[in-house]
C-alpha cells in the first residue's frame, strides 16, 4: 500500500453504521485506505480516542449580507475557526435577497466574500422576492452554478412569501432539480398575538415565546407539507422545535412524501424559561421558532431516535449582545418583537449533541455521526465527497475525546459574538484535533487553517431530492410558467 501523506493511527472509526478499531491512511487530501499498521509521512496519534467524520452544518448564517449595506458580524474568518474549533470541516449557509432585488448580485458578491473561507462551503438561495425575472430566469441560473437548495420563510417582516409565492419557489424548484427548505411559521398569526401581547404591555424578552405558540410553527408545517405535496417538489422543514411539529413531518413520510425535518441543540438544552430573566438578559436566549420546554425536548430526542428528525444542525445566527449592530441595536429597552432573533452555536454544535446525546445513552455513535455528517451530506448533495468515513471521501476527520469534562465558554468557542447561550453548561466528550482534506487544520483547540484554504462546493443534481413522480390528477402545474 505504499506510505500515505497521513495516518490517523489507532483510534476508533465511527461511521454510520459501524464503531471499528483501525487507521486510516491519507493521500492527496482523501482517503485511501482504512486497515491496520498503516504507514504515513505524518502520524497523528489517535489511541483511545473516537474518529468520527468531520461535521457537516447545513444551516448555519456566516457573514450573510444586510439590507443597506454591510454584513453580519461573523465573518468567514472568524466563523471558520469556530466551526473548525468544534469538529465542523463543511458548512452551507444563505445567500440573500433582498425585497425588490435579485438574487445574482448578493450571491455574487457573497461568494467573494466567501473565497477567505477556511471550511468548505456552499450557498442556500434565499428567496423573499418571487417575481418573474428570478422565477424564471435566475434560479435556474442560480441553480446550474451549484446552488441547489432555495430557503423560504412563512414569517418575518420583510422575508417572508405568502402561498402562491411560495408555491412559485416550489415550481421553479421542481424544473430545475433544487431542494426547497422551509422556516415554517404563521406570519399573521404571530402579527395578531404580538400586537395584543405589546398593547397588554408586555414587552420583555420572555414574550417573544408567548408570540410563537407551538401550533403556529405546526399550522405553518402542514401548510407547507400540503403546498409541497400538491407540487410534487421535496422540502425540508428546518429547526423543528417540538414534537407536534415533526409528528407532521412524520405523518407525510408515512405518506411516502420527500419530507426532512431537522432539529439544533438550542432545543435539546434551552427553553423559554431562559427567557425570562432580569432586564434585557433574556435576549440572549431568543431564536425562532422559540425553545419550548423540557418535555418537548425529551419529546424531540424520541422524533430523532425514531429517524423523522434526521439531521442537527446549528442555525448559527449571532448577534453580540453589547454591540451597536446586536441584540441592542433597538436599545436596551427594546420591546420583544424589535430584539434580532438568533442563538451562535458553530463551536457548541457537536460538543452539546454529543454529551446530551451519546454521553447520556440517548443514541449510539453512529447515530450520532449520521445526524452530524452523514445526513445533511446525502440530504444536500454531499456525499460520497463528504459524511463518512470510506476511501474514495475527502479526508475530514474529528479525534474525539469522549471522556473529557469541559465547561463551555465564550472563549472556547472562537466566533465573534460577545456571548455565548450555553456558557457554564458542563458537557462530556470534545473534540481536539480537527482533519480538513488531510490537511491538520486543529489541535488542541488552536486552529492553523489558512483564510482562503475553504474549497466552494457546487452541487450536481443528484437522485434524493429527484420528485416522487405523484401529482394530484397527474396535473403537473409547475410545467407552466405561472
Amino acid at each position: 500500500m505504499g506510505t500515505y501523506d497521513l495516518v490517523v493511527k489507532g483510534g476508533s472509526v465511527v461511521t454510520p453504521s459501524d464503531v471499528f478499531e483501525a487507521d486510516i491512511g491519507v493521500r492527496a487530501g482523501r482517503i485511501a485506505a482504512i486497515g491496520a499498521d498503516l504507514r504515513g509521512e505524518r502520524v497523528l496519534d489517535a489511541q483511545g480516542l473516537l474518529v468520527l467524520p468531520g461535521g457537516v452544518d447545513s444551516h448555519c448564517h456566516i457573514e450573510q449580507l444586510q439590507e443597506g449595506g454591510g454584513a453580519d458580524e461573523e465573518s468567514w474568518t472568524t466563523g471558520s475557526t469556530s466551526a473548525l474549533a468544534g469538529g465542523t470541516t463543511s458548512v452551507i449557509t444563505f445567500s440573500t435577497q433582498f425585497k425588490g432585488g435579485d438574487i445574482l448580485a448578493p450571491l455574487a458578491e457573497y461568494r467573494r466574500r466567501a473565497a477567505k473561507a477556511m471550511v468548505d462551503y456552499g450557498f442556500h438561495q434565499i428567496i423573499t422576492d418571487a417575481s418573474d425575472e428570478v422565477i424564471f430566469r435566475q434560479v435556474p441560473e442560480v441553480v446550474a452554478a451549484g446552488v441547489r437548495s432555495l430557503k423560504v420563510f412563512l414569517t418575518y417582516d420583510p422575508l417572508h412569501l405568502d402561498d402562491r409565492q411560495f408555491l412559485r419557489v416550489l415550481a421553479a424548484a421542481r424544473r430545475t432539480g433544487a431542494l426547497v427548505t422551509v422556516h415554517c411559521e404563521n406570519y399573521e398569526a404571530i402579527r395578531w398575538r404580538t400586537a395584543a401581547l405589546l398593547a397588554d404591555g408586555r414587552t420583555a424578552p420572555k414574550y417573544h415565546a408567548w408570540s410563537r405558540p407551538p401550533m403556529i410553527e405546526r399550522e405553518a408545517a402542514h401548510r407547507a407539507i400540503a403546498l409541497a405535496e400538491m407540487v410534487d417538489q421535496p422540502i425540508q422543514i428546518f429547526h423543528v422545535s417540538c414534537p407536534e411539529v415533526a409528528e407532521e413531518i412524520a405523518r407525510a413520510q408515512a405518506r411516502g412524501l420527500k419530507v426532512w425535518g431537522e432539529t439544533c441543540p438550542q432545543y435539546f438544552v434551552l427553553t423559554a424559561a431562559d427567557m425570562d430573566r432580569p432586564g434585557f438578559e433574556g435576549a440572549k436566549f431568543m431564536c425562532s421558532p422559540a425553545p419550548r420546554d423540557a418535555a418537548a425536548s425529551e419529546g424531540l430526542w424520541e422524533l430523532v431516535r425514531r429517524g423523522t428528525l434526521d439531521i442537527v444542525s446549528s442555525d448559527h445566527s449571532g448577534w453580540s449582545y453589547d454591540t451597536p449592530v446586536g441584540k441592542k441595536v433597538n436599545g436596551a429597552d427594546a420591546n420583544f418583537r424589535d430584539i434580532p432573533n438568533g442563538v451562535p452555536g458553530l463551536a457548541a454544535r457537536l460538543p452539546l449533541l454529543f454529551s446530551e446525546g451519546v454521553t447520556k445513552g440517548r443514541i449510539d455513535l453512529p447515530t450520532f455521526a449520521r445526524l452530524t455528517a452523514y445526513n445533511p451530506a446525502r440530504l444536500f448533495g454531499l456525499h460520497p465527497r463528504k459524511g463518512t468515513i470510506a476511501p474514495g471521501a475527502d479526508a475530514d476527520l474529528v479525534l474525539w475525546d469522549a471522556k473529557k469534562q469541559v465547561t463551555l465558554s465564550n472563549a472556547l468557542m472562537q466566533h465573534v459574538i460577545d456571548y455565548t447561550p450555553y456558557e457554564g453548561m458542563e458537557v462530556t466528550g470534545w473534540p481536539v484535533a480537527t482533519v480538513r482534506r488531510g490537511e491538520i487544520v486543529m489541535q488542541d483547540g488552536k486552529v492553523q487553517a489558512e483564510p482562503g484554504s475553504g474549497t466552494f462546493l457546487a452541487r450536481a443534481p443528484y437522485e434524493m431530492i429527484r420528485p416522487t413522480g405523484r401529482l394530484p390528477d397527474g396535473f403537473d402545474a409547475s410545467s407552466f410558467l405561472v
